[in-house]
């Protein structure tokens, strides 16, 4: 295990690099209230920082020479924490719902599933449709087919099928997404 040498501060674990953990040997710098002083060497640019008060934090590292900007650090990774915190809460995840349906469906029942499943579209989630055969019904597999090809019609305008109708095992399986 290295030892670090005495009086010397660990390297920051996450987030921006600040004052002396600035690894170029010079920067733009960036004023507090967003001046640019031009290119200068962050050890200047660090001293000028510590005169009013605040931290010379990099802000764009991958620039030629890296930016740099006078800030207060703790300030600087909450306000980052907070943008993270709310781009992560209005995230939606895709989820997929399933829908069960017979090939010798009624038309209210028809409908209930319909309405379910344009809601489902509408929320922004997948859709899986499957078809379930039970007994004899697995003769008449084009039954089950119209009853797909229906739904892929009447979900036309708000879907797209991602995966066609296909036969697995005793079930006929769709799943349709939002456009």
């Amino acid at each position: 295990m290295m030892r670090r040498p005495h009086g010397q501060a660990a390297m920051p674990m996450s987030g921006p690099r600040y004052n002396e953990f600035i690894q170029s040997p010079r920067v733009r710098v960036i004023d507090e209230n967003g001046e640019n002083l031009g290119v200068m060497y962050t050890r200047q640019a660090m001293e000028q920082a510590q005169e009013v008060g605040l931290d010379l934090v990099e802000v764009s590292p991958n620039a030629d020479p890296p930016v740099a900007k006078f800030l207060d650090v703790g300030k600087y990774k909450y306000e980052a924490q907070k943008k993270a915190n709310l781009a992560r809460k209005t995230q939606k995840t895709q989820e997929i719902k399933e829908i069960k349906l017979r090939p010798n469906i009624d038309q209210h029942d028809y409908d209930t599933k319909m309405k379910k499943i344009v809601q489902f579209l509408e929320d922004g989630d997948k859709v899986k449709v499957t078809l379930r055969f039970r007994g004899r019904e697995m003769a008449h597999g084009q039954l089950g087919m119209q009853v797909m090809q229906r739904v892929q019609a009447d979900t036309q305008e708000i879907a797209k099928v991602e995966q066609h109708p296909r036969m697995e095992g005793r079930q006929m399986l769709m799943v349709v997404a939002p456009k």
